[in-house]
């Protein structure tokens, strides 16, 4: 997929509280910084192996796979 050092999804995560989901993101890839954002928010397109988005809804509710990006 990627020439990204470590784990680089996160499927696991939906369904869960969003900080928690970056939390646990920051702790199983230590490169990478996780951000939690409002899903549908408008986000640049660039691709960043130290980066991991992490998609919520209005209740803070993981609602699809982080991955590095």
């Amino acid at each position: 997929m990627s020439s990204c050092q470590g784990k680089n999804t996160w499927p696991e995560l939906v369904g869960e509280k969003g900080q928690k989901a970056a939390e646990i993101i920051e702790k199983e890839n230590p490169n990478v910084k996780a951000i939690v954002i409002l899903d549908g928010t408008p986000v640049t397109l660039d691709f960043r192996c130290d980066r991991v988005r992490v998609f919520v809804d209005c209740k803070d509710i993981v609602v699809r796979a982080p991955i590095i990006g």
